[in-house]
């Protein structure tokens, strides 16, 4: 028996292989493509002849494929099916909170003990203390896998039994990671069009990083506590910025459309009655 499976050798995969093997557990690995697997195994990895055999070969396999539809066409099968029995599945591949909920049911049908995991690095950050994964469903499932969670990265919080929580906070991460993208690019175009370094600008976004942070904490309580009737930042201070923006972009005659998207949501809240209220209450115009 080895400690652990991974079946899976594609960036993200081969990335947690290569730290499972390097923190000192015995894996086995298993890939469709059978070149992928032969770097491991010269780092001391067992082959799998078959998924089934990698899944018998240990009590816990982490599955990290492109998607679930990928994971489902790999274990979806009789002999994978009759090895789950009894084992713990631990699924990393990229999904929705559906597709975790309808992956537990698959998995609990075939007598299979299963956690939904969400990762938040890159490959090169696998084993590393900044790494982040995202787990839940099955507690016991999660005590179980922990030490090869943690191995993989410095933080891996559990959410409870509900498993499409991973999925959702990860996805909202992503949202939240997404947007800064955006705003950022189009602060970019800002310092470009007045002749300013953009790099300069990054490290000093770096810099306030925490006090930014401060300000989303007290804007989700906010949010929690439905508290928006005493703003430390209304919609109306707020819209006045995104105004402020657009003229900007009119001056320097470059692309507004995020100042254009961002002055339609703050318009609706609004108009909707909500100018007087905190910033926060633009929430309200997307529910």
């Amino acid at each position: 028996m080895s400690d652990v499976t991974v079946i899976g050798l594609g960036a993200m995969g081969g990335a947690i292989a290569r730290a499972l093997l390097q923190k000192g557990f015995r894996v086995t690995v298993w890939n469709r493509s059978g070149v992928k697997t032969e770097p491991f195994v010269k780092e001391g990895a067992v082959l799998a002849p078959t998924a089934a055999a990698a899944v018998s070969a240990s009590t816990v396999s982490i599955v990290c494929v492109s998607d679930y539809r990928t994971s489902y066409e790999i274990l979806d099968t009789e002999e994978v099916r009759a090895a789950l029995s009894g084992r713990i599945l631990v699924q990393l591949s990229t999904g929705s909170p559906q597709q975790a909920r309808d992956n537990e049911a698959w998995a609990r049908k075939h007598s299979a003990d299963y956690l939904d995991g969400a990762i938040a690095a890159s490959p090169i950050q696998m084993g590393r203390p900044e790494a982040t994964i995202f787990t839940s469903g099955s507690f016991a499932a999660f005590q179980q896998s922990e030490p090869f969670l943690k191995a993989l990265a410095g933080n891996v919080p559990y959410y409870g039994e509900q498993v499409s929580a991973a999925s959702s906070i990860d996805l909202a991460f992503l949202s939240y990671l997404f947007g800064s993208y955006i705003g950022f690019f189009h602060a970019a175009r800002i310092l470009e069009s007045d002749g300013l370094r953009v790099d300069d600008f990054g490290s000093m976004i770096a810099h306030i990083s925490p006090m930014i942070g401060q300000v989303l904490k007290y804007e989700s309580e906010v949010i929690q506590t439905e508290a928006y009737d005493h703003p430390q930042s209304s919609l109306h201070m707020s819209m006045v910025t995104v105004e402020l923006l657009m003229e900007q972009a009119r001056e320097a005659g470059m692309n507004n459309k995020f100042p254009a998207f961002a002055q339609s949501l703050f318009k609706k809240a609004v108009d909707a009655g909500y100018g007087e209220e905190e910033v926060a209450a633009l929430i309200k115009i997307m529910r």
